[in-house]
Order: C-alpha cells, then structure tokens, then sequence
C-alpha cells in the first residue's frame, strides 16, 4: 500500500483534462481496499474486462491499414462502421453497469486519478470503487481510488482520488482517451479562432 506523499505523486504525474465524465462511486469495503491486485481483477465485473480489450482490438486492426493510403479507404471506412457497431453494443453492455444511486460525474481525469465535485466533503484516506464511463470512446473503467484532497470551491468540494487498484491497460485506455480529448478541444478552439 502507498504512503499519501506516494499517491500524490503519482496522482500528480499524469495530466488530467477538464472534462465532464459519467462515474459511479462505491465505498469501498475494508476488504475491497486491502486486496491485492490480482484479487482485484479476479473480481472486476466481466463487462468491464472485456471493454478495454475491445479498444485495445480495434485500435490494433485499424492501424496497419491507415499506412497504405488510398487505395484501401473504402475497406477502412467499412471496418470503421463494423467497429462502431460494435462500439455501440458496448455503450448499451455497460449502461447497464451504471448505478444511479452511486451516480456522480467527474470534472477531471486523466491516467493518475480523477476530480469530482461533490456536495460535503470527504476524508483523505477514505476508498472507493469506482466505475468510469467514457461514453465517446464507447469504453469503460473499474478500478478503486482513495480520497487523497477535499478542497472547498464555492458551495462544493472539490475531492480528488487517486487510483489505488487499476489494470495497467485501463490507465493506458485512460490516459489515451483523456490525450483524444484534448486534442479534440484544440481543433474546437482552434476553430472557433478562425471564424472570429
């Protein structure tokens, strides 16, 4: 188990987007919070073990045909609508692991963590499982996080979590969904800058 000074560096070294994101947030039990990283996995949900990899797939098949151009366009475009079928029968899987009563939604994320606002304000220390929806990259995340930062920002809290228990291909899933963003917003403004 890391010390704080360990979880907030680690929580520090990855970038984290300005962005709204669906999440759930579970307490933790004891138990939960202790395990090990293999017992962790072996009881992730099913749907969520296989969301990454589906990314993970796709992200590999498309690749090797972006490099030979033109001349395969039509092909590409057609897998691209095989993925996003697929994509979408994934979103509908996962929906049904969203719970309402433990609904909330990130301000921020990134590879290391997550920021969500919240009505009062939690203790440093206290855990959590969490399950993160990134509804555009038809993907999503379970891990644990611990409470590592409460901060009062108007009339809420700004609480900060840090991952504790996360497969390293869904950090990386993470880390490139929030990089997708980002670049995403760029174009967005960069845009919007051309038409003034």
């Amino acid at each position: 188990m890391q010390n704080f000074e360990q979880q907030k560096e680690q929580f520090d070294s990855f970038f984290l987007i300005n962005y709204p994101i669906p999440v759930n947030l579970i307490p933790a039990t004891d138990e939960q919070s202790k395990q090990s990283q293999e017992a962790f996995e072996e009881t992730m949900p099913y749907a969520f073990k296989i969301a990454a990899e589906l990314s993970e797939i796709e992200s590999q098949a498309l690749k090797p045909l972006r490099s030979l151009g033109d001349k395969l366009n039509d092909l590409v475009s057609f897998l691209q609508m095989q993925s996003r079928k697929i994509d979408l029968m994934m979103s509908y899987i996962l929906l049904n692991e969203d719970d309402p009563e433990f609904k909330a939604t990130a301000i921020k994320f990134g590879g290391g963590g997550l920021v969500v606002e919240h009505p009062r304000p939690f203790d440093i220390g206290d855990s959590f499982t969490v399950k993160i929806f990134l509804e555009k990259e038809a993907a999503a995340v379970y891990c644990q996080a611990q409470v590592i930062e409460s901060v009062a920002k108007d009339d809420l809290f700004e609480v900060s979590y840090v991952y504790t228990h996360i497969r390293e291909q869904d950090q990386e899933l993470l880390v490139r969904a929030s990089l997708h963003l980002q670049t995403n917003q760029l174009k967005k403004n960069k845009q919007k800058r051309d038409n003034l």
